[in-house]
C-alpha cells in the first residue's frame, strides 16, 4: 500500500445509488494505490469494496449500490485560514 509523502492527503467520494448524499472521506494512500484498490474491489466479485481513511477508520461499501467513485488528487493539508 503506497502511502502519500507526510501531511499530503487524497479525496474519496463514493456515490451510492438511490441516496441523495455521497461518501466522503481523506486517505494517506496515494491516489494510484486507491484507484487499484477500487478496481480490484469491483471486479473482484466479492461484493465489498473495503478502503480506510487517514484516521485508521474503514469504510466497507456493497459493491453493487455504487453509483461512482471519485478519487482526487493528492494535496497538502492547509493548516490556518485559506483566503
Amino acid at each position: 500500500m503506497a502511502q502519500t509523502p507526510k501531511g499530503t492527503v487524497v479525496e474519496i467520494r463514493i456515490g451510492i445509488v438511490n441516496a441523495p448524499r455521497e461518501l466522503s472521506f481523506e486517505s494517506s494512500q496515494s491516489s494510484e494505490a486507491l484507484v487499484e484498490q477500487v478496481q480490484a474491489g469491483l471486479s473482484s466479485g466479492a461484493g465489498i469494496l473495503r478502503l480506510s481513511d487517514d484516521k485508521g477508520r474503514l469504510y466497507l461499501v456493497p459493491t453493487a449500490g455504487i453509483a461512482y467513485v471519485e478519487v482526487g488528487t493528492e494535496e497538502s493539508r492547509r493548516i490556518g485560514f485559506v483566503g
